[in-house]
């Protein structure tokens, strides 16, 4: 019994230590500007971010549905991100659970963190050890901060971004707030990741279902073009998932709508021609499913042997002459 005392007086000890007394330098170095935000419409939040740093969305953004979402950087404390959203969920508003983890931690003065709950109440923190220009803005549903800024005026420029573009769907009012930034001068020493996560309102039974969208540029030349690029594949895939759902359903027409609009996104990508060529042989409109078919064969043989073996699966359902319509013509 005395030896677990003795270990539980020594972790206390190592938690409670001050901020001269912290080795900063063994955290994961992100310095970075980033939004949490929520869509006071839809209830959905999120977290969008830019570094100079490889791979930023693998360790500032978080983010649970129906709890709220965080990002962490400077030099980060993960923790903040797992234990703030406990917090949350626990019921705590989010300037309760970032002043828990706060009052706690003895590097807080290296830290920047950002907390928005599911109620869209916000708060952030920025220490004093934060490389300039450190700064952040709070507000009813969004939190913008950033350090190791190129000037004080990125800071603004995403607050003004973020209202200016209420129109928008979340994820591309996020995507318009870091672009703002970039604009504004961001990180002083350019840029090379990105990344943006978007969960619900609503609390979901798997952890699977908890993120809406999922983004991560890694290592680019211009992060935030490609994320861009992206998040538009990201919402032509949705039409194809929809189109997914209405073909298990047999809903042949709604498949047809969905797939459309897929297609008109990217003209140019098979996956997305083919279903719909699938769908409209399901509905028997082989006049326009030929071409497409055929189309998508000159291009890639493979996919003549896919439709071969789509009749089994039951996700093809055509007669014989037709099948050797579809695949049997050069």
């Amino acid at each position: 019994m005395k030896k677990f005392y003795f270990f539980l007086f020594a972790i206390i000890c190592v938690w409670t230590g001050t901020a001269q007394d912290y080795d900063f330098q063994k955290d994961a170095f992100a310095h970075t500007f980033s939004i949490v935000a929520r869509d006071a419409e839809t209830g959905e939040m999120a977290v969008g971010v830019q570094s100079h740093w490889f791979s930023v969305g693998s360790v500032v953004p978080w983010g649970k549905s129906g709890v709220g979402v965080v990002a962490t950087q400077s030099f980060v404390n993960p923790a903040y991100g797992p234990q703030g959203l406990e917090l949350m969920e626990q019921g705590k508003s989010a300037t309760e659970a970032l002043g828990i983890l706060v009052s706690q931690d003895p590097g807080k003065e290296y830290r920047q963190v950002a907390f928005l709950d599911a109620n869209g109440r916000t708060q952030a923190f920025t220490g004093a050890k934060c490389v300039e220009a450190a700064s952040d803005i709070t507000g009813q549903n969004f939190s913008v901060q950033a350090n190791m800024m190129l000037n004080k005026d990125v800071v603004p420029a995403m607050e003004v971004a973020f209202r200016s573009h209420a129109d928008l769907p979340l994820a591309e009012r996020v995507l318009k707030v870091l672009q703002a930034a970039q604009q504004a001068g961001g990180d002083i020493r350019g840029k090379q990741s990105a990344a943006i996560i978007v969960v619900g309102a609503d609390k979901v039974e798997n952890s699977w279902e908890d993120k809406k969208i999922d983004l991560r540029v890694d290592d680019h030349d211009e992060p935030l073009k490609e994320l861009e690029r992206l998040l538009k594949v990201a919402r032509a895939y949705e039409f194809m998932n929809r189109g997914d759902l209405a073909m298990e359903k047999n809903n042949i027409e709604e498949a047809l709508t969905q797939y459309g609009q897929a297609m008109k996104m990217f003209p140019e990508n098979l996956e997305m021609r083919y279903w719909t060529a699938v769908a409209l042989a399901n509905s028997k409109r082989m006049n326009e499913a030929l071409p497409l078919f055929h189309s998508i064969f000159e291009e890639d043989e493979n996919w003549r042997e896919m439709t071969r073996r789509l009749p089994n699966s039951g996700l093809l359902n055509v007669s014989s002459e037709e099948m050797n319509q579809i695949v049997n013509k050069k």
